[in-house]
């Protein structure tokens, strides 16, 4: 999550480790082989066309206002760079609620909520605590800030009723920064100098993001001690014994040595084993050496299964553990490698399914045939196999698309309809607000969720109805997002999706700057005369004529589907 940068935003990425224009609702005809409305129990969930919500569990929704303060993180902070009170059970509420079936998410991924540094920072941004999680103190605990471990069981579990993956946030290559109350770990854990310069892989990966945030040596083969606090913070919790016999375990089995990566991947692999995680978005993949995410995957992987093993009627489908990496700047254009300056390398060749594509955002305001043929040809050439997941807006991209909020339906067009998955930034369904007055850096992406909005403004509502019924659309339509890409007429524009596994087949044809009123939309050679379609937008259903569809209404957007 961290670049070469000026030295002021560098130090706002160390806090996370990093306005209505009225627009024209711009026109999208969907049609495919099946009906989004109902369930589909021989449909694929596939990665490469996941719609993945993401949002900062501190920031989302106050599930228990009982856990929301603790170590006495009372001191005063910086505009919005202290603990709001989201939880993991705020989490799981609007999971119940049907929030995010609604809004046709497959997966949530939630930022870091193990145990965070106690006491608080200055970084000439604002006084800041580890709300974001990205700064951690404990991987065995979970921060009683963001809930208990009983509350993540119940978050996934509800999640998997609901048909929802759930990825964890996991940060591997650095601790929280020293405070008045939190020590810095021991020195054959971590280093606290050179500080990064991003220019060549030695001063990428061995090296500390920023000044005081203690970088593990993710490198090392030498074994280490525990250290002495978080040995005697076990005892005081009285866990102790049980944290040293699963370690005993864990080494006898892998024959790893005690080196201080691999105590970290047992630690975050617990939680996949425990209560059946479906993957990581794993942080800063790009500072640590490429290895040790393999390693990684590959016990993330083992515990999965063992999961699976034991929980069989828990089971979602035959997918296996999932990783998507955050390697910053990386965009879907450069392929497979990740050009270090001196040194390349394809981190999808260590455990990653996928990486954040960090280019989608520049590429928003093209045509649509030209992002959606560029992604396309990307992904089932250089990157065929893997996937990328594309993002508009981010807790730590301080230039985001469309950070004014001034084309939220365009945003959803193209989020949502690019080949590839897609990352809704929690509220970008909402036009959250991205310029909160008084912050400083990437604390304004961080206000809390616009509830108020969705239930009191008419403008809001009319544009979470649009990101819902694009969302759900592609949830039911793997050919949305990992399908083959074809246009099929320039004006008014219309394209095919195929999308083929195994026995399952779903065509898909989508149509985008229609006219109101009448128009009419060329399918020819997709669906056949007769053959009838229902316009999932208008709820109304029409037949194909003559290789055409015809609509009538007031809606600048159709999404149609074989009818049932």
């Amino acid at each position: 999550m961290h670049k070469l940068l000026p030295l002021v935003f560098i130090l706002t990425l160390f806090s996370g480790c990093k306005e209505e224009k009225k627009e024209t609702v711009s026109q999208s005809v969907t049609l495919s082989s099946k009906n989004s409305t109902k369930s589909e129990p021989n449909r694929p969930f596939v990665w490469e066309g996941a719609n993945i919500y993401f949002l900062l569990t501190d920031r989302f929704n106050n599930g228990n206002k009982a856990n929301d303060l603790n170590f006495e993180r009372t001191n005063e902070t910086g505009v919005l760079r202290g603990f709001m009170g989201g939880d993991l059970e705020g989490i799981t509420q609007k999971i119940q609620e049907g929030y995010f079936n609604k809004l046709g998410v497959s997966a949530i991924w939630f930022t870091p909520v193990v145990e965070q540094v106690h006491g608080d920072t200055d970084e000439l941004t604002g006084n800041t605590y580890g709300y974001h999680g990205y700064w951690t103190k404990d991987w065995t605990a979970l921060d009683p800030n963001f809930g208990t471990k009983k509350d993540l069981e119940i978050l996934v579990k509800t999640a998997h009723k609901n048909g929802i993956r759930v990825l964890m946030d996991v940060v591997l290559n650095h601790t929280g920064p020293v405070t008045d109350i939190d020590s810095v770990w021991p020195s054959e854990w971590v280093r606290t100098s050179p500080t990064c310069e991003f220019t060549t892989y030695q001063n990428t990966t061995a090296c500390t993001l920023v000044d005081n945030l203690p970088d593990i040596i993710t490198e090392s083969e030498e074994p280490v001690e525990l250290p002495d606090a978080l040995l005697a913070k076990w005892k005081e919790e009285g866990r102790l014994s049980n944290e040293l016999d699963e370690l005993q375990l864990f080494f006898e089995r892998t024959d790893y040595p005690r080196a201080p990566r691999f105590y970290i991947i047992k630690w975050l692999t617990d939680y996949v084993n425990d209560l059946g995680i479906d993957g990581f978005r794993v942080d800063t993949v790009k500072h640590v050496n490429e290895n040790a995410w393999a390693e990684l995957y590959k016990e993330a992987s083992t515990a999965f299964d063992t999961w699976k093993k034991k929980h069989p009627n828990d089971v979602l489908d035959d997918n296996s553990f999932y990783m998507v990496g955050e390697v910053y700047n990386y965009g879907a254009s450069g392929g497979r490698e990740f050009d270090f300056g001196d040194k390349k390398v394809d981190f999808f060749n260590y455990g990653f399914k996928g990486l954040i594509n960090f280019e989608l955002k520049k590429d928003a305001d093209w045509d649509y045939e030209s992002i959606f043929k560029k992604y396309s040809k990307l992904l089932y050439n250089q990157l065929k196999g893997k996937s990328v997941v594309n993002y508009l807006t981010s807790h730590d991209d301080g230039d985001p698309y469309d950070k004014e909020r001034k084309k939220p339906i365009r945003s959803a067009n193209v989020l949502l309809l690019t080949p590839g998955a897609s990352q809704i930034y929690y509220g970008d369904e909402s036009s959250r607000n991205l310029t909160i007055e008084g912050t400083q850096g990437d604390a304004t992406l961080r206000s809390f969720m616009n509830w108020d909005d969705q239930n009191d403004s008419l403008e809001t509502k009319s544009i979470l109805r649009h990101w819902q019924k694009l969302g759900k659309f592609r949830n039911a339509h793997p050919a949305i997002g990992a399908g083959k890409h074809k246009r099929l007429a320039k004006k008014p524009y219309v394209f095919s999706r195929t999308y083929n596994k195994d026995d399952f087949k779903d065509k898909v044809v989508v149509g985008l700057d229609l006219p109101k009123g009448k128009k009419t939309l060329w399918v020819k050679g997709f669906f056949g005369d007769g053959t009838t379609l229902y316009d999932t937008y208008s709820e109304t259903t029409v037949e194909v004529k003559n290789g055409k569809v015809v609509l009538e209404n007031d809606f600048d957007i159709a999404l149609l589907e074989l009818a049932q």
